[in-house]
């Protein structure tokens, strides 16, 4: 017979044992199991982040990254991201290459969940019942601590950039879903009226009401998941995930505080560079001179460069009118 546990009032827990983690370690051994399972996803992440990370190394990545930043935000924001880049080349011989890599797994990281939350975000806009559900999806999703969901994470994928932009996808997806959502709520009512009263269809009204609408508060939430994914380049390296944040790890280890400062450094201009241009993305129309994106920057000059049929069109002579006596 075993012993007779005796349980103290003042200290009650002490006595107390739900077996949590031995379950834990049933959920462990599924896990392990059924790796197979999530292979697909798997590659296609790795591919996506290979096509970037290949992409971005094959262009001058100075030329290309003050060009788009001159296309979304202007000649000002492509002079700050050209002296940006220059500052982050002239840091470390070898910190342009793991920014890139970095930045090819934000951007994948990003893609990814702009792809998940634009939609989730609509729904919950439309459905109470869905947002009611969704909300508390949202806040654990936001206050737990990243730590916690890298073990399954690399249970079920493995190590390197893929679990990595797992990893970025759960802690900065909560913010592009809430202003997705919330942006679709605050629309004018009497606009969403007056499109219902020129028969517009409830699919209709989402395309070219209340997304436009929206889009200044969707690009906010993009800029903040942004934010967030790079945020999680220091952690993300804990499990082989490669970039500046990787270089912050293992200068952490060595107590090397050269490499360290160069890889925050990297991490902070990075930041800067993507919040501009996140930021020009965002400028309604007023702000351009009542001009689309692509009427402007490079894509505007080429345009303009480009002569239109019209313009091709041989002008007729004018027909003479004659008048008779």
């Amino acid at each position: 017979m075993g012993e007779d546990q005796t349980v103290n009032i003042l200290d009650p827990f002490s006595s107390v044992n739900f077996g949590i983690a031995d379950s834990a370690d049933g959920i462990k051994q599924w896990a392990i199991s059924n790796r197979e399972v999530i292979q697909p996803i798997k590659t296609v992440l790795n591919d996506l982040i290979v096509a970037i990370d290949t992409g971005l190394h094959a262009v001058p990545p100075l030329v290309m990254l003050a060009l788009i930043a001159w296309q979304a935000a202007g000649a000002r924001t492509a002079v700050l991201v050209g002296v940006c880049l220059v500052a982050l080349g002239l840091l470390d011989p070898n910190a342009w290459g793991l920014a890139m890599t970095t930045l090819a797994i934000v951007i994948a990281s990003v893609l990814a969940c702009f792809v998940i939350g634009l939609p989730l975000g609509i729904l919950a806009a439309k459905s109470d019942m869905f947002e009611k559900i969704l909300r508390p999806v949202l806040d654990l999703m936001q206050t737990i601590p990243a730590f916690v969901y890298l073990v399954p994470v690399v249970m079920l994928v493995g190590s390197g950039n893929v679990s990595g932009v797992i990893v970025t996808i759960i802690f900065a997806l909560p913010p592009l879903i809430r202003l997705t959502s919330l942006g679709i709520r605050g629309v004018n009512p009497s606009v969403v009226e007056a499109a219902q009263a020129f028969g517009a269809s409830p699919q209709q009204i989402l395309v070219k009401v209340e997304l436009p609408l929206t889009t200044p508060t969707i690009l906010a939430g993009v800029n903040q998941t942004i934010m967030l994914a790079l945020s999680m380049a220091v952690i993300a390296s804990m499990i082989s995930v490669g970039g500046l944040g990787n270089e912050v790890l293992r200068a952490m280890g060595r107590l090397d505080a050269g490499k360290a400062i160069v890889g925050g450094l990297g991490i902070v201009i990075l930041a800067v560079v993507l919040d501009r241009i996140s930021q020009g993305l965002g400028q309604s129309g007023r702000d351009r001179g009542h001009r689309h994106w692509w009427q402007g920057g490079p894509v505007g000059l080429v345009l303009r460069l480009i002569p239109s049929r019209t313009d091709a069109l041989p002008q007729q002579a004018p027909e003479l009118k004659t008048t008779t006596n």
